[in-house]
């Protein structure tokens, strides 16, 4: 990736990552749970997010090859304070992704309103823009995959019945083989970068 575009877009891109975190606390806020508030992570001060690895050194590394990774330290929250017992864990995972989705729309319509007042579309703005509505449509399709830890998970066993707990708590055991997985699909399938790109282009035009 170009030096100037990447200095657009990497600043960019970690604010997604950590308004990600904040809308799951937010969210978790307004369904009752003070745990995020306490803990202070009800801000986007980058500093009470940052994870080194996760928040700098991926979204750098995996910018260079087209597409984008990174996280942010989790946001705390007690899913036994939530007013919604049955939907509320299934609320604040879902508030993660369409933070991403709603990010990923904004930028589209700045796209949009920049090449219809002229703008060239192989300008670095619009291709730095180009680049932050596929890597926030790529971190929300992500994440909405259903294998613990990720947000899909969540969703997925407050939709199914109590009677598959025992295969939730198996997957919470073993996130790193259930993440592994993830990685081989991703590497060795087209789905989640054919998907990314097709809602990309709906929405850029």
């Amino acid at each position: 990736m170009d030096p100037q575009l990447l200095l657009l877009v990497i600043p960019v891109l970690i604010i997604s990552i950590i308004v990600h975190e904040v809308a799951h606390g937010w969210a978790a806020f307004f369904l009752g749970d003070n745990t995020a508030l306490n803990a202070g992570r009800l801000t986007m001060n980058p500093i009470a997010h940052i994870d080194p690895v996760g928040s700098i050194l991926l979204p750098i590394i995996t910018s260079f090859t087209g597409f984008f990774f990174g996280y942010a330290k989790p946001v705390p929250y007690n899913p036994n304070n939530l007013s919604n017992k049955k939907w509320g864990e299934a609320i604040v995972a879902f508030a993660g992704p369409l933070s991403n989705i709603v990010i990923a729309i904004l930028f589209a319509i700045i796209i949009r309103v920049f090449v219809a007042q002229g703008m060239e579309p192989t300008s670095t703005v619009i291709s730095a823009c180009v680049f932050v509505v596929i890597a926030n449509l790529f971190l929300a399709f992500l994440n909405l995959i259903p294998v613990a830890p990720l947000d899909g998970s969540k969703i997925l066993f407050s939709i199914l019945p109590y009677k598959y707990i025992g295969v939730r708590r198996w997957m919470e055991k073993n996130q790193l083989l259930m993440i592994g997985l993830v990685l081989v699909i991703i590497i060795t399938t087209p789905i989640l970068e054919n998907s990314t790109y097709f809602f990309a282009q709906i929405l850029i035009g």
